[in-house]
């Protein structure tokens, strides 16, 4: 999960731009990051632990060179430190990784046996050590190269340099690199972002690929032709809009995205999205904040287009016994499209023969590319690490899928009254995002330890979404629970002023759900509601009241107050909330 990038220009200011592209890279990592660059025929390596920031404190940017690479970490193999961090150097090798190498323990004692002797206690290092000893066996590097991927078991996107040559080379395995193009430049990146302040051409990198930069790009295996994208939409990484964080800026934009979506879809009555009415099983794989979608989209498609779905995290779908049946469909959802769990699914299912559509909101991304159709979220770059924006494109791209089915199946008749609602959907969004009744909550619950969240059905997939926006940015330790299972262990963890948060939009358990929260009321718990009903009750201590629409948009109007909850509890713990300790946005390592 960690960014890469490098560049190989006939320029020598090599060392800004390659720092300014790390930035656009952070989101990726930010334990630890560093620089590797030609001064003067030799090559020169800093490297620090935490940001970016620090790092730049360390260089010396009147420096000249045309040729450099970089890396922002996100720990897998050792601590966060100095001496693990990016780039490392054995011999004449200096290379930056992102992805893993699940055999470097056992490469690594061959090595030892060679006189190679380790500093860190990172796989990369392995590899800079086994590819220096390859050149010296085999005195080419492209031949080196081309052997290093029958030695490594993993996954790995690196970026290399060799003492005495002032070229440029990188290698893709499962995980994600491109290659950038630019008039004078060239450069390879985790991801398009990193190079749009000095180019929107790029080539996606193929598994097994090596490119060696030098006056122009080479990549081998050569192929007749590699089609050149052209980033198109808007991008900045550096505009707030007057926010204090990218996660709020990303929750005010959700309000014109799912407007978009909605209207682009229901403009011609669904036509434009895949039918799914020809399948008898759909099973739907993700992780993290993708997997509450799938939750939610189970209820959907079961309760209003009588289509039987299963929900599945994505890394244990790929160890698990799975049926399918002759007309099983598997649906991936991923925001980075880049995800290793889900991509691993996704290569698995494909072996198998079964349908795929994929669901994410990176163009040509890796998942994009091998899933059989694709529809993407259209919800811009996504920047703070938490998941806002693209998890409500997410939901109403599912809700889409699920409406479709109902309507071809005539279980509903027309589409008039939901389009009547996505009319105001925007208003409606606009109006509880602008809400400030949530830091008033969150000032009564931000220095509580333990917060517990209860629903059934729909609303225990929402809350479970809600739990987790809480817990990554504010570090506070939370629970979400279907509301029947509490008296089953559960409400032992009661105590006088426990926060519970109970999510009731579904009209055929707002008794059951009650009457568990008149349980937890009577073991002291302070009971926030969050409802679209016309409900009270003496164990209410506050009640977040949203709008009643359809029930294809409830899910999506519901998390707005959650999402918001979070940000403002991690705002008066003094959280860094679009960069929480221990994570990162893409999650490219299994």
């Amino acid at each position: 999960m960690c960014g890469i990038i490098g560049i190989k220009s006939s320029d020598n200011d090599v060392i800004k731009k390659t720092l300014n592209c790390l930035h656009h890279l952070e989101y990726r990592g930010y334990d630890s990051s560093g620089i590797a660059y030609l001064d003067h025929d030799k090559i020169k390596i800093i490297k620090k632990k935490g940001r970016i920031s620090d790092l730049e404190e360390k260089i010396d940017f009147s420096c000249e060179t045309n040729l450099a690479i970089a890396h922002t970490r996100w720990a897998t193999n050792g601590k966060a430190n100095d001496t693990n961090a990016h780039p490392h150097h054995m011999g004449q090798v200096t290379l930056v990784h992102n992805g893993i190498i699940e055999n470097a323990a056992i490469l690594k004692k061959e090595l030892e046996k060679k006189n190679y002797h380790f500093k860190s206690d990172t796989d990369t290092e392995v590899i800079a050590a086994l590819l220096d000893d390859m050149v010296n066996q085999t005195h080419d590097k492209m031949e080196a190269l081309k052997e290093l991927k029958t030695k490594l078991v993993g996954s790995y996107a690196l970026g290399i340099l060799f003492d005495n040559d002032d070229a440029l080379y990188a290698v893709k395995k499962d995980s994600p690199l491109i290659l950038g193009l630019d008039t004078n430049s060239y450069f390879i990146a985790s991801d398009v972002p990193a190079i749009l302040d000095y180019t929107n051409k790029y080539i996606v990198l193929e598994d097994n690929d090596i490119v060696k930069i030098d006056t122009t790009y080479h990549i081998y295996p050569e192929q007749a032709s590699r089609k050149i994208h052209h980033f198109t939409s808007s991008y900045s990484l550096d505009d707030k809009d007057g926010f204090a964080h990218y996660m709020l800026k990303e929750i005010n934009e959700q309000p014109g995205i799912i407007y978009h979506l909605l209207s682009k879809y229901l403009k011609n009555d669904l036509i434009d999205l895949p039918d799914l009415t020809i399948y008898q099983q759909i099973d739907i794989v993700g992780c993290g904040s993708a997997y509450h979608t799938a939750l939610v989209a189970k209820t959907l498609f079961e309760e209003y287009s009588d289509t039987k779905v299963s929900a599945y995290v994505a890394s244990e779908y790929r160890y698990q016994k799975n049926f399918y049946s002759s007309n099983s469909i598997v649906i991936f959802i991923s925001q980075s499209g880049e995800t290793a769990d889900t991509l691993a699914c996704v290569r698995q299912v494909k072996e198998k023969g079964i349908p795929s559509l994929a669901i994410v909101n990176t163009i040509s991304s890796s998942i994009a590319r091998e899933c059989d159709n694709v529809i993407y979220l259209e919800a811009g770059p996504e920047i703070a690490v938490a998941t806002t924006k693209a998890y409500t494109a997410q939901i109403t791209i599912l809700s889409l899928l699920a409406l479709k089915i109902s309507y071809q199946k005539g279980l509903i008749t027309n589409l008039d009254s939901i389009k009547k609602d996505i009319r105001h959907i925007k208003e409606v969004l606009i109006h509880l995002i602008n809400d400030i009744n949530y830091i008033k909550i969150a000032k009564k619950i931000y220095q509580r330890r333990d917060i517990f969240f209860i629903g059934r059905l729909i609303d225990y997939a929402i809350a479970l979404e809600g739990s987790l926006k809480l817990k990554e940015i504010s570090y506070i330790h939370s629970e979400t629970y279907p509301a029947g299972e509490l008296k089953h262990g559960t409400i032992s963890l009661i105590e006088d002023g426990s926060p519970v948060i109970s999510v009731i939009t579904y009209d055929k358990i707002i008794d059951k759900t009650i009457s568990n929260i008149e349980e937890v009321k009577a073991r002291g718990a302070y009971n926030i509601v969050l409802t679209n009903q016309n409900i009270t009750s003496k164990a209410f201590d506050y009640v977040i009241q949203i709008p009643k629409v359809n029930a294809f948009l409830n899910p999506i109007i519901t998390i707005i107050p959650l999402q918001l909850l979070a940000y403002y509890v991690a705002r008066l713990n003094g959280c860094d909330i679009d960069k929480p300790r221990n994570l990162a946005k893409s999650v490219t390592v299994e």
